[in-house]
Protein backbone atom coordinates (compact mmCIF):
# COMPACT_ATOMS: atom_id res chain seq x y z
CA UNK A 1 0.00 0.00 0.00
CA UNK A 2 1.08 3.32 -0.86
CA UNK A 3 2.04 6.18 0.98
CA UNK A 4 -0.81 7.96 -0.29
CA UNK A 5 -3.62 5.60 -0.13
CA UNK A 6 -2.18 5.16 3.71
CA UNK A 7 -3.34 8.99 4.17
CA UNK A 8 -6.50 8.40 2.36
CA UNK A 9 -7.44 6.04 4.36
CA UNK A 10 -6.28 7.25 7.93
CA UNK A 11 -7.95 10.67 6.96
CA UNK A 12 -11.05 8.66 6.32
CA UNK A 13 -11.01 6.84 9.68
CA UNK A 14 -10.34 10.21 11.37
CA UNK A 15 -13.83 11.36 8.82
CA UNK A 16 -15.76 8.52 10.31
CA UNK A 17 -14.73 9.11 14.12
CA UNK A 18 -15.09 13.23 14.62
CA UNK A 19 -18.75 13.08 14.08
CA UNK A 20 -19.18 9.89 16.40
CA UNK A 21 -17.02 11.75 18.70
CA UNK A 22 -19.27 14.76 18.46
CA UNK A 23 -22.48 13.08 19.21
CA UNK A 24 -20.67 11.35 22.49
CA UNK A 25 -19.34 14.54 23.57
CA UNK A 26 -22.48 16.01 23.37
CA UNK A 27 -24.14 13.52 24.96
CA UNK A 28 -21.27 14.18 28.13
CA UNK A 29 -22.31 17.58 27.86
CA UNK A 30 -26.19 17.15 28.08
CA UNK A 31 -25.98 14.84 31.45
CA UNK A 32 -24.35 17.33 33.51
CA UNK A 33 -27.19 20.02 32.87
CA UNK A 34 -28.85 18.16 36.37
CA UNK A 35 -26.00 18.28 38.47
CA UNK A 36 -24.48 22.16 37.49
CA UNK A 37 -28.74 23.57 37.62
CA UNK A 38 -28.58 21.91 41.43
CA UNK A 39 -24.73 23.90 41.57
CA UNK A 40 -26.29 27.68 41.25
CA UNK A 41 -27.66 29.47 44.28
CA UNK A 42 -29.77 31.28 41.29
CA UNK A 43 -33.50 30.31 41.68
CA UNK A 44 -34.95 28.87 38.71
CA UNK A 45 -36.50 31.23 36.52
CA UNK A 46 -33.39 33.00 36.78
CA UNK A 47 -31.36 29.61 35.56
CA UNK A 48 -33.77 29.25 32.84
CA UNK A 49 -34.00 32.83 31.36
CA UNK A 50 -29.86 33.30 31.46
CA UNK A 51 -29.19 29.93 30.60
CA UNK A 52 -31.54 30.36 26.98
CA UNK A 53 -30.74 33.61 26.44
CA UNK A 54 -26.88 32.38 26.26
CA UNK A 55 -27.42 29.54 24.37
CA UNK A 56 -29.85 31.13 21.72
CA UNK A 57 -27.11 33.59 21.41
CA UNK A 58 -24.08 30.85 20.69
CA UNK A 59 -26.50 29.08 18.27
CA UNK A 60 -27.24 32.10 16.03
CA UNK A 61 -23.31 33.08 15.97
CA UNK A 62 -22.68 29.37 15.35
CA UNK A 63 -24.68 28.09 12.88
CA UNK A 64 -26.03 29.98 10.10
CA UNK A 65 -29.16 27.39 9.83
CA UNK A 66 -30.20 29.05 12.90
CA UNK A 67 -31.14 32.43 11.34
CA UNK A 68 -32.64 30.72 8.20
CA UNK A 69 -36.12 29.67 7.64
CA UNK A 70 -38.23 31.41 10.88
CA UNK A 71 -42.13 31.05 10.26
CA UNK A 72 -45.41 30.09 12.05
CA UNK A 73 -44.33 26.65 12.21
CA UNK A 74 -40.92 27.33 13.88
CA UNK A 75 -42.48 29.41 16.50
CA UNK A 76 -44.74 27.12 17.62
CA UNK A 77 -42.47 23.85 17.89
CA UNK A 78 -40.03 26.99 19.54
CA UNK A 79 -43.03 27.58 21.75
CA UNK A 80 -42.79 23.66 23.43
CA UNK A 81 -39.48 23.16 23.12
CA UNK A 82 -39.53 26.26 25.63
CA UNK A 83 -41.84 24.54 27.59
CA UNK A 84 -39.42 21.59 28.18
CA UNK A 85 -36.18 23.44 28.47
CA UNK A 86 -37.62 25.19 31.38
CA UNK A 87 -40.35 22.28 33.31
CA UNK A 88 -36.48 20.72 32.84
CA UNK A 89 -34.90 23.16 35.31
CA UNK A 90 -37.95 23.64 37.79
CA UNK A 91 -37.90 19.99 37.96
CA UNK A 92 -33.97 19.59 38.81
CA UNK A 93 -34.60 22.26 41.31
CA UNK A 94 -37.23 20.34 42.97
CA UNK A 95 -36.27 16.82 42.80
CA UNK A 96 -33.26 14.43 41.50
CA UNK A 97 -31.54 14.56 38.73
CA UNK A 98 -32.15 10.78 38.40
CA UNK A 99 -35.70 11.75 38.83
CA UNK A 100 -35.95 14.01 36.40
CA UNK A 101 -33.70 12.63 33.25
CA UNK A 102 -35.23 9.10 33.31
CA UNK A 103 -38.84 10.41 33.32
CA UNK A 104 -38.00 12.96 31.36
CA UNK A 105 -36.62 10.23 28.65
CA UNK A 106 -39.68 8.76 28.59
CA UNK A 107 -40.57 11.23 25.70
CA UNK A 108 -41.04 8.18 22.80
CA UNK A 109 -43.94 7.26 24.88
CA UNK A 110 -45.65 10.48 24.22
CA UNK A 111 -44.75 9.81 20.40
CA UNK A 112 -45.92 6.64 19.99
CA UNK A 113 -49.49 7.17 21.73
CA UNK A 114 -49.63 10.48 19.56
CA UNK A 115 -48.05 9.76 16.62
CA UNK A 116 -51.51 7.73 14.66
CA UNK A 117 -52.89 11.20 15.91
CA UNK A 118 -50.64 14.18 15.42
CA UNK A 119 -48.33 12.62 12.58
CA UNK A 120 -50.70 9.61 11.07
CA UNK A 121 -48.38 7.29 11.99
CA UNK A 122 -49.30 3.95 12.65
CA UNK A 123 -49.07 2.19 16.07
CA UNK A 124 -47.36 -1.49 15.76
CA UNK A 125 -48.75 -4.35 17.67
CA UNK A 126 -44.63 -4.45 18.98
CA UNK A 127 -44.93 -0.88 20.32
CA UNK A 128 -47.64 -2.70 23.13
CA UNK A 129 -44.74 -3.82 25.23
CA UNK A 130 -42.64 -0.80 24.20
CA UNK A 131 -45.47 1.10 26.03
CA UNK A 132 -45.39 -1.06 28.84
CA UNK A 133 -42.12 -0.69 29.59
CA UNK A 134 -42.04 2.83 29.46
CA UNK A 135 -44.90 3.27 31.62
CA UNK A 136 -43.58 0.49 34.37
CA UNK A 137 -40.18 2.58 34.33
CA UNK A 138 -42.10 5.62 35.26
CA UNK A 139 -44.23 4.31 37.77
CA UNK A 140 -40.96 2.91 39.45
CA UNK A 141 -39.40 6.36 39.45
CA UNK A 142 -42.56 7.87 41.48
CA UNK A 143 -42.34 5.02 43.81
CA UNK A 144 -38.85 5.77 44.35
CA UNK A 145 -39.46 9.42 45.16
CA UNK A 146 -37.05 10.18 48.43
CA UNK A 147 -37.98 12.00 51.32
CA UNK A 148 -37.22 16.02 50.72
CA UNK A 149 -33.43 16.62 50.66
CA UNK A 150 -31.44 19.92 50.25
CA UNK A 151 -30.91 19.43 46.44
CA UNK A 152 -34.41 17.60 45.91
CA UNK A 153 -36.63 19.57 48.66
CA UNK A 154 -39.86 19.26 46.67
CA UNK A 155 -39.40 15.64 44.85
CA UNK A 156 -43.29 14.72 43.90
CA UNK A 157 -43.99 17.90 42.37
CA UNK A 158 -40.67 18.22 40.87
CA UNK A 159 -41.33 13.93 39.16
CA UNK A 160 -44.97 15.90 38.18
CA UNK A 161 -42.91 18.74 35.65
CA UNK A 162 -40.18 16.56 34.83
CA UNK A 163 -43.09 13.99 33.64
CA UNK A 164 -44.92 17.21 31.78
CA UNK A 165 -41.46 18.21 30.57
CA UNK A 166 -41.05 14.88 28.60
CA UNK A 167 -44.25 15.45 27.09
CA UNK A 168 -43.68 19.05 25.85
CA UNK A 169 -40.26 17.51 24.46
CA UNK A 170 -42.17 15.10 22.60
CA UNK A 171 -44.16 17.52 21.23
CA UNK A 172 -41.22 19.57 19.91
CA UNK A 173 -39.93 16.08 18.18
CA UNK A 174 -43.29 15.42 16.43
CA UNK A 175 -43.01 19.14 15.93
CA UNK A 176 -39.83 18.74 14.32
CA UNK A 177 -41.07 16.30 11.83
CA UNK A 178 -44.10 18.56 11.11
CA UNK A 179 -42.10 21.60 10.14
CA UNK A 180 -39.73 18.78 7.94
CA UNK A 181 -42.73 17.57 5.96
CA UNK A 182 -43.36 21.30 5.06
CA UNK A 183 -40.20 22.01 4.42
CA UNK A 184 -39.01 22.54 0.45
CA UNK A 185 -34.92 23.21 1.53
CA UNK A 186 -32.70 20.80 2.94
CA UNK A 187 -32.05 22.63 5.98
CA UNK A 188 -32.39 21.26 9.20
CA UNK A 189 -35.02 22.05 10.41
CA UNK A 190 -34.41 21.37 14.20
CA UNK A 191 -31.94 24.24 14.72
CA UNK A 192 -33.96 27.56 13.95
CA UNK A 193 -36.78 26.32 16.05
CA UNK A 194 -34.01 25.25 18.89
CA UNK A 195 -32.55 29.02 18.62
CA UNK A 196 -36.72 30.14 19.05
CA UNK A 197 -37.17 27.43 22.01
CA UNK A 198 -34.32 29.50 23.94
CA UNK A 199 -35.05 32.90 22.78
CA UNK A 200 -38.92 32.47 24.09
CA UNK A 201 -37.40 30.92 27.32
CA UNK A 202 -35.31 34.29 27.60
CA UNK A 203 -38.06 36.84 27.10
CA UNK A 204 -40.91 35.31 29.08
CA UNK A 205 -38.65 34.25 31.91
CA UNK A 206 -37.01 37.91 31.98
CA UNK A 207 -39.56 39.80 34.10
CA UNK A 208 -39.53 36.75 36.60
CA UNK A 209 -35.53 36.41 36.96
CA UNK A 210 -35.22 40.30 37.48
CA UNK A 211 -33.63 41.23 40.23
CA UNK A 212 -30.99 38.98 40.78
CA UNK A 213 -29.92 39.26 44.33
CA UNK A 214 -26.64 37.74 46.46
CA UNK A 215 -25.46 35.72 43.20
CA UNK A 216 -21.96 34.98 43.27
CA UNK A 217 -19.38 34.64 40.61
CA UNK A 218 -19.31 30.97 40.82
CA UNK A 219 -23.48 31.22 40.22
CA UNK A 220 -22.31 33.21 36.57
CA UNK A 221 -19.37 31.24 35.49
CA UNK A 222 -22.50 28.06 35.80
CA UNK A 223 -24.72 29.88 33.67
CA UNK A 224 -22.50 30.53 31.56
CA UNK A 225 -21.17 27.03 31.26
CA UNK A 226 -25.07 25.86 31.00
CA UNK A 227 -25.90 28.09 28.62
CA UNK A 228 -22.70 28.77 26.11
CA UNK A 229 -21.24 24.68 26.60
CA UNK A 230 -23.54 22.53 27.87
CA UNK A 231 -26.63 23.41 25.71
CA UNK A 232 -25.03 25.63 22.90
CA UNK A 233 -21.66 24.20 21.97
CA UNK A 234 -23.78 20.58 22.12
CA UNK A 235 -26.07 21.48 19.77
CA UNK A 236 -23.67 23.00 17.50
CA UNK A 237 -21.80 19.32 17.63
CA UNK A 238 -25.19 17.61 17.41
CA UNK A 239 -26.13 19.30 14.19
CA UNK A 240 -23.06 18.74 12.61
CA UNK A 241 -22.65 15.05 13.56
CA UNK A 242 -26.33 14.03 12.44
CA UNK A 243 -25.55 14.98 8.86
CA UNK A 244 -23.03 11.84 8.40
CA UNK A 245 -24.14 9.37 11.75
CA UNK A 246 -27.00 6.99 11.44
CA UNK A 247 -29.99 7.63 13.32
CA UNK A 248 -29.44 4.95 15.43
CA UNK A 249 -25.84 5.39 16.00
CA UNK A 250 -26.93 8.79 17.20
CA UNK A 251 -30.04 7.67 19.60
CA UNK A 252 -27.47 5.20 21.23
CA UNK A 253 -24.47 7.23 21.35
CA UNK A 254 -27.24 10.07 23.29
CA UNK A 255 -28.64 7.17 25.88
CA UNK A 256 -25.52 7.87 27.96
CA UNK A 257 -27.23 11.16 29.15
CA UNK A 258 -29.47 9.34 30.96
CA UNK A 259 -26.75 6.90 32.15
CA UNK A 260 -24.09 10.30 33.24
CA UNK A 261 -26.70 12.12 34.38
CA UNK A 262 -27.53 11.18 37.90
CA UNK A 263 -23.72 10.14 38.09
CA UNK A 264 -22.81 13.68 37.91
CA UNK A 265 -25.27 14.60 40.63
CA UNK A 266 -24.02 11.89 43.17
CA UNK A 267 -20.41 12.88 42.76
CA UNK A 268 -20.86 16.97 43.03
CA UNK A 269 -23.83 16.78 45.88
CA UNK A 270 -23.73 13.19 47.02
CA UNK A 271 -27.23 12.90 45.86
CA UNK A 272 -28.11 8.84 45.54
CA UNK A 273 -31.11 7.76 43.60
CA UNK A 274 -33.30 4.88 45.49
CA UNK A 275 -33.11 1.19 44.17
CA UNK A 276 -36.86 2.12 42.58
CA UNK A 277 -35.71 4.98 41.03
CA UNK A 278 -32.61 3.26 39.70
CA UNK A 279 -34.85 0.25 38.27
CA UNK A 280 -37.61 2.45 36.56
CA UNK A 281 -34.61 4.69 34.22
CA UNK A 282 -33.32 1.17 33.56
CA UNK A 283 -36.73 -0.05 32.29
CA UNK A 284 -36.84 3.39 30.36
CA UNK A 285 -33.16 3.04 29.19
CA UNK A 286 -34.05 -0.17 28.30
CA UNK A 287 -37.29 0.49 26.18
CA UNK A 288 -35.50 3.26 24.09
CA UNK A 289 -32.84 0.81 22.95
CA UNK A 290 -35.16 -1.44 22.14
CA UNK A 291 -37.18 0.84 20.16
CA UNK A 292 -34.31 2.27 18.73
CA UNK A 293 -33.19 -1.25 17.66
CA UNK A 294 -36.75 -2.18 16.43
CA UNK A 295 -37.07 1.29 13.94
CA UNK A 296 -34.06 0.32 12.32
CA UNK A 297 -34.96 -3.82 11.88
CA UNK A 298 -37.88 -2.16 10.20
CA UNK A 299 -36.22 0.63 8.27
CA UNK A 300 -34.03 -2.69 6.82
CA UNK A 301 -36.83 -4.62 5.90
CA UNK A 302 -38.10 -2.14 4.01
CA UNK A 303 -34.65 -1.23 2.20
CA UNK A 304 -34.66 -5.14 1.33
CA UNK A 305 -38.12 -5.50 -0.14
CA UNK A 306 -37.65 -2.39 -2.26
CA UNK A 307 -34.50 -3.62 -3.47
Amino acid sequence: MGESETMNDSQGAYGRALPRLQVLVTAILFSTGGAVIKATSLNSWQISCFRSGIAALVLLALLPAARKGWNLRVLLVGCAYACALTSYVIANKLTTAANTIFLFSAVPLYVLLLGPWLLKEPFHRRDVFVVAAFASGMILCFLGTETPIETAPMPLQGNVLATLGGFFFALTIMGLRWIGRGSRSGENSSVPAVAAGNMIVFVVCLPLALPVIGAEMADWLWILYLGSIQVGLAYVFLTKAVRTVPAMEVSVLLLIEPVLNPLWAWWMHGEAPTVWTITGGGLIVLAIVGMTIGAYLASRQAADRLS
